[in-house]
C-alpha cells in the first residue's frame, strides 16, 4: 500500500510531529485527555465537535461491501454544534423530562426520553466469554518479501504496507478487571489486506492447556471465578483451576510457563505474540510449508515481578491499556517482527520428534530458528472503545491465499467456535459489516438482509447461477487471487474419540522450560506455585499438585512442597533428560530503552537546571520523564518552571521502569496519616517523607535502576537502599547519572538484586 493511500502512516507522522511540537514543560508527557484545554466556567458558544487528538484514529472509510468511500474520519463521527436525537433533529433541553407542569408526572409522549433511556439501556452488548478485558491500536505492517519462497500472500510481498488493528487482553477476567493478573494474554492482529482480511489470533504464551477444543469449556470453566460466588476475579489461585489442571496433566506445560514471569508482563510493548498452532502456508507454484507464528518485539520480552503487579493491580487496574495508549501517544510507537519457524510439510507432520499438530508443544528455537518476515508498527489509539476495540471481531477462519490451517485439533475447533461466538455477541451474521471490522477488498458475497444490515445492495439475483444479474459474481480461476484448500490428503480409518500416541507426552517439555530458565526465574515460578496452591481449599488437590511437579523437577517440587508444608512425592519414573533453550528465558539480553518511565523525584530546592536537563535527554533518547514531587504545580519560576505530573501522593514505584533522585525534597504538606496512611505518623517536620522513602524501597527491591546527585543519596540511605549496591548510580551530575541507568535499563532489571538458592 502507497504512503497516499495509508491513512495510519499520516496519522502517525501527525501523532509525531505533534509531540516534537509541544511547548512548555508539558513536552512529551502523555495523558492529555482531549485535543484542546478546557477553560475553568463551561463553554457556551456553539462550536463543531473538537476533533481527535493527533494520536487517535478510527476504522478506514470503507464501505460496508469493502469499496473506499473517499470520506473522511471526521465525516462518519459525530456533527453539527447542537444536541440532536437519533433522527437529526435539535433538541432545546435534555436534563427534563416532558412533565403535566413543574411537579406532574411525567407525560408518556416523552419521545426524547423514551429514546434517549432505551437507548441507554441497550448501550452494553454481551461481552467475550474470554479475553472480554482487553485494549488495542491501529497500525501498519511492512512486509520484508523474505517470505516470498514458501507464502504467496500479497500482504507478505516486499515494503507492502498493509493496515493493521491489534488487540491484546486477558483471558479470564471479566471487562472490569484488572490488567496485571497472572494470566495469559491474547494478541490478535487483524490485517486488513488486498486479498481480504487476515486475522492471527494468537497468545502471549505459545502452547495451550488442552489439545483438543472440546476440552475449551472445561478448562474456562475451571478458570473462571466459582460458580456460587462468582470469586476469585481474574486469577487461577483457587481450587477448581488447578483440580483440573493437576487431573488433566496435558495441561502442565501452559501452566508452567503462566507460573513464570511471563504470566506477569511488564507491558503489552514487551510482551512475545505466538500463533500457538501450526499453519500451512502456500507458494505460488502451489508448494507447501509448515510454520508456526511469532511476534518479537523490538523492546525485548520483560515481565512484573509478583509484588508488582499485586500492587499494581490496586493502584492502577489500568496500567496495561495506559502503558500502551500512552506510549503512542507520546511517539514511542510499539514495534514486533513478525517471523516464522519452518518445517517440511512431511506426511507425519512432526519435525525432530516433535508433532506439530499438538497445540501443548513448542519447537525449540535452538532447532528451527525463528526467520522474521515483516515488522508490525501501531501508531494510532483508537477513538472510540465500544465501536473499535468492543466490536472488533477475529475468527481463526479469516485466511488469504497463501495461508491455510492444519489438522490441529483445537485449531480446528476454534474454526467453528469464533463465528458461533460473534452471531451471539454482535446481534446477528453482519458484524463484517461494522466499521472496524469491514475488509478493505471488493466483497460480493450473495448474502443477504438479516440483523443489522447496512449494505444497500442491488440486483435482483443473489444466487449462482443467474442470468439476470449479467451472471454476476462470477467465480474467480487460479490466476485471478482466488482463495484454493490445500487438498491434503485426508487419513482413512474408523470414527474413534481419540488422540495419536504423540500427543500423550505431557511431561518433556515442562522439564525442557524448567531447565531453560535462569535461577531467578526459577526462584519466581517457586513463589507463584507456592501462592497459588496456597490459596486452594483442598488438601488433596495441593498433594495431587506435588506429584506433578514431582514429575518435572525434584528440586522445584521439594521447594513448592516446602512452602505448603507438605511432604515432597517421589517422581515414580524416570525424569525426561531434554537440552535447555536459552531462548525462552527472558534474562541476559539488552533492548533499547524506548517509551521507558523513569520517575525524577525533586521540589523547589532541588537541581531544577539539572532537571530540565535530565528531562529533555529522556525525551530525546525515546523515554518519558515523569517529575514528583511533594505537591502539584510547577517547581520553580519563569519560563524555566518544571510542571509536576505525579505527588507524593499520587506517585507509586510500580509505574516506573527507573527512579532518579535530584536532592532529598521536603516533606509533603499532606504528609499526614489521616489523609494518607503511606504517611505514617511521623512526627518530625524535617523528616523525609515516608511515601518517598516506600517509593525508593519498592524501586529497589523490584531491582529497578535508581539514581541520585545534589545529595539525593540522602534519601537511598534513609530507605535503606546500600550505595554501593548493583544497579544503585549516584554522581555529581544528572547527565552522569543518568548514561549509567540508561545501560541500567537495557536489562530491564538489576537482576543482581534477587538472591537465588536454585
Amino acid at each position: 500500500m502507497s504512503d497516499s493511500k495509508n491513512p495510519l502512516k499520516a496519522v502517525a507522522e501527525k501523532a509525531a510531529e505533534a509531540v516534537r511540537g509541544r511547548e512548555g514543560p508539558e513536552e512529551g508527557v502523555p495523558g492529555k485527555p482531549a485535543s484542546a484545554t478546557p477553560p475553568v466556567a463551561e463553554p457556551t458558544t456553539p462550536r463543531e465537535p473538537l476533533p481527535p487528538k493527533p494520536d487517535q484514529t478510527g476504522p478506514a472509510t470503507v464501505s460496508p461491501t469493502g469499496q473506499p468511500t473517499g470520506a473522511s474520519q471526521s465525516d462518519v463521527a459525530q456533527g453539527g454544534a447542537y444536541l440532536t436525537n437519533a433522527q437529526g433533529t435539535r433538541l432545546h433541553d435534555t436534563d427534563h423530562s416532558l412533565k403535566a407542569g413543574p411537579r406532574g408526572p411525567v407525560l408518556l409522549q416523552d419521545h426524547h426520553l423514551r429514546e434517549k433511556i432505551t437507548h441507554f439501556d441497550h448501550e452494553r452488548i454481551p461481552e467475550r466469554v474470554v479475553h472480554a478485558r482487553g485494549a488495542a491500536a491501529h497500525g501498519v505492517f511492512r512486509g520484508y518479501g523474505s517470505a516470498a519462497q514458501i507464502c504467496k500472500a500479497a500482504f507478505l510481498g516486499k515494503d507492502v504496507e498493509t493496515p493493521v488493528f491489534v488487540r491484546f487482553s486477558t483471558v479470564l477476567g471479566s471487562r472490569g478487571s484488572a490488567d496485571t493478573v497472572r494470566d495469559t494474554r491474547g494478541f490478535a492482529t487483524k490485517f486488513y489486506t488486498s486479498e481480504g482480511v487476515f486475522d492471527l489470533v494468537g497468545n502471549n504464551i505459545p502452547v495451550f492447556f488442552i489439545q483438543d477444543a472440546i476440552k475449551f469449556p472445561d478448562v474456562i470453566h475451571a478458570g473462571k471465578p466459582h460458580p456460587d460466588r462468582e470469586i476469585p476475579q481474574a486469577q487461577s489461585a483457587h481450587d477448581t483451576f488447578w483440580d483440573f489442571v493437576t487431573l488433566h496433566t496435558e495441561a502442565t506445560h501452559h501452566t508452567l510457563w503462566n507460573m513464570s514471569d511471563r504470566g506477569i508482563p511488564r507491558s503489552y510493548r514487551m510482551m512475545e505474540g505466538f500463533g500457538v498452532h501450526t499453519f500451512r502456508l502456500v507458494d505460488a507454484e502451489g508448494g507447501t510449508t509448515l510454520v508456526k507464528f511469532h511476534w518479537k518485539p523490538k523492546l525485548g520480552v520483560h515481565s512484573q515481578v509478583w509484588e508488582e503487579a499485586q500492587i499494581t493491580g490496586g493502584v492502577d487496574p489500568d496500567f496495561h491499556r495506559r502503558d500502551l495508549a500512552d506510549a503512542i501517544e507520546a511517539g514511542a510507537f510499539p514495534q514486533w517482527e513478525l517471523g516464522v519457524q519452518t518445517f517440511p510439510d512431511n506426511p507425519e507432520q512432526t519435525f525432530e520428534g516433535i508433532d506439530l499438530l499438538d497445540p501443548t508443544k513448542i519447537v525449540p528455537e535452538e532447532l528451527a530458528p525463528v526467520q522474521p518476515i515483516g515488522l508490525l508498527t501501531l501508531n494510532a489509539n483508537p477513538s472510540n472503545y465500544f465501536a473499535e476495540t468492543e466490536q472488533v471481531a477475529f475468527h481463526t477462519g479469516h485466511l488469504v491465499p497463501g495461508i491455510d490451517v492444519t489438522n490441529d485439533p483445537l485449531l480446528q475447533g476454534r474454526m467453528f467456535s469464533y463465528v458461533d461466538t460473534q452471531l451471539t455477541r454482535l446481534g446477528g451474521p453482519n458484524f463484517a459489516q461494522l466499521p472496524i471490522n469491514r475488509t478493505h477488498a471488493p466483497v460480493n458475497d450473495m448474502l443477504r438482509d438479516g440483523m443489522h444490515q447496512t449494505a444497500v445492495h442491488r440486483g435482483v439475483a443473489p444466487y449462482r447461477p443467474n442470468s439476470l444479474d449479467g451472471g454476476c459474481p462470477f467465480l474467480a480461476g487460479a490466476g485471478d487471487g482466488v482463495y484454493v484448500e490445500v487438498p491434503t490428503e485426508v487419513a482413512a480409518g474408523r470414527k474413534v474419540r481419540e488422540a495419536p500416541a504423540s500427543f500423550d507426552d505431557h511431561f518433556t517439555q515442562p522439564r525442557l522450560f524448567w531447565l531453560s530458565m535462569t535461577p531467578v526465574e526459577r526462584e519466581h515460578i517457586v513463589a507463584a506455585y507456592t501462592f497459588e496452591l496456597g490459596k486452594c481449599y483442598e488438601q488433596a488437590i495441593k498433594e495431587r499438585a506435588l506429584k506433578v511437579l514431582a514429575r518435572i523437577d525434584t528440586e522445584l517440587c521439594e521447594q513448592v512442597a516446602t512452602g505448603l508444608g507438605l511432604p515432597a512425592p517421589a517422581a515414580g519414573e524416570p525424569l525426561a533428560d531434554p537440552s535447555p533453550s536459552p531462548a525462552l528465558s527472558q534474562v541476559g539480553q539488552t533492548w533499547p530503552p524506548d517509551g521507558r518511565i523513569v520517575g525524577i523525584v525533586a521540589d523547589t530546592e532541588a537541581d531544577l537546571a539539572g532537571v530540565r536537563s535530565l528531562r529533555e535527554s529522556l525525551l530525546e533518547s525515546g523515554m518519558v520523564p515523569l517529575v514528583i514531587a511533594p505537591a502539584g504545580g510547577k517547581l520553580g519560576t519563569g519560563a524555566d518552571a518544571v510542571t509536576v505530573q505525579r505527588t507524593f501522593a499520587t506517585a507509586r514505584s510500580v509505574e516506573f521502569d527507573a527512579v532518579m533522585l535530584a536532592g532529598v525534597p521536603a516533606r509533603g504538606a499532606d504528609a499526614i496519616g489521616s489523609r494518607d496512611a503511606k504517611a505514617g505518623d511521623a512526627q518530625a517536620a524535617a523528616a523525609t517523607d515516608p511515601r518517598l522513602l516506600l517509593l525508593v524501597s519498592e524501586a529497589y527491591r523490584h531491582g529497578k535502576a535508581i539514581g541520585a546527585w545534589n545529595s539525593g543519596e540522602q534519601v537511598l540511605t534513609a530507605a535503606g537502599c546500600p550505595l554501593t549496591a548493583p544497579g544503585v548510580v549516584t554522581g555529581d551530575s544528572a547527565a552522569q547519572v543518568l548514561d549509567e541507568v540508561t545501560e541500567l535499563l537495557g536489562a530491564h532489571r538489576v537482576w543482581e538484586r534477587f538472591p537465588t538458592t536454585l
